[in-house]
């Protein structure tokens, strides 16, 4: 049975209820659930963790290595600043997707680089929810 990591960063447990012109009405948990029924039916395994913290998602990456098969990844905001993400996900040398559910090259021109996708082996964004599942898909085949 594989072993997924999900990963989700700052702010994502406003789900549902923050800028829902942006990121919708659904919520982190139903997010979570959705991609946990979708593991569960190609018998894999889903963790689901938010944080607010940098230093703790990072030490969650790291402390992943030979136990998961995969990383989906949300840094949210840490997309954009977070060196140690990054370094972490290459760290631990486990295929890992950054997903968003907004898709960032059309945002604030901050929002257009990520620093944490090199160390991924793909993005997915601008397709909400969905995208989460498009990655347990790429992850699983």
């Amino acid at each position: 049975m594989k072993k997924i990591l999900l990963l989700n960063g700052p702010n994502l447990g406003l789900l549902g209820t923050r800028e829902v012109q942006i990121y919708g009405k659904t919520t982190l948990r139903d997010i979570e659930n959705a991609v946990r029924e979708a593991a569960k039916a190609k018998n894999a395994d889903l963790t689901a963790i938010q944080s607010e913290d940098e230093g703790f998602l990072a030490r969650t990456i790291c402390l992943a290595k030979g136990v998961y098969d995969g990383i989906i990844i949300n840094p949210a905001a840490y997309t954009h600043t977070s060196v140690a993400i990054h370094d972490a996900l290459l760290a631990s040398e486990i295929p890992a997707i950054e997903v968003h559910i907004s898709n960032i090259h059309k945002r604030e021109g901050y929002r257009h680089e990520s620093l944490t996708a090199s160390a991924c082996v793909g993005q997915i964004c601008g397709l909400g929810a969905k995208g989460y599942l498009l990655a347990l898909d790429a992850l699983l085949d």
